[in-house]
């Protein structure tokens, strides 16, 4: 069974999750910078939060998994973050056309671009292989 959230509140379902042996949890992180999590995200948790919340179920034994979707700028930076943190790693790129603006808006157009997401792709499956993540990729 998976569960996937953004919510660190996801912890208070830690005794349910240890008693199941075919759970996995994962939360969705998009990029490493919290300022760019507040253009894209504004009422999700922190960065910091979903990590702490992230590396506490997997230090208790529960399989972990951090969705980087959609992938947004300084993501790539996310791999060493969570190395030791997560069993694996699935990305998916942008895929919303209304998002355009926001990232014309706030000078980020070339990090909205087939070969950007490329490059990221590939930086984040190189990194993972260096750190041992199991990595999957959406596109």
């Amino acid at each position: 069974m998976h569960i996937q959230t953004r919510s660190p509140l996801v912890l208070r379902d830690m005794d349910i999750f240890k008693k199941s042996t075919k759970i996995e949890v994962g939360l969705s992180i998009t990029t490493s910078n919290d300022e760019i999590r507040k253009v894209f995200e504004p009422n999700a948790p922190s960065i910091m939060k979903r990590l702490r919340s992230i590396e506490t179920l997997h230090q208790n034994g529960i399989k972990t998994y951090v969705m980087i979707a959609p992938v947004l700028p300084e993501a790539e930076n996310l791999t060493r973050i969570l190395a030791g943190r997560v069993d694996y790693i699935i990305i998916d790129r942008m895929n919303y056309r209304h998002a355009d603006m926001i990232y014309n808006k706030h000078g980020l157009r070339e990090k909205n671009t087939s070969e950007y997401f490329r490059l990221i792709k590939s930086r984040i499956e190189n990194d993972c292989a260096e750190f041992g993540i199991d990595f999957r990729s959406a596109y």
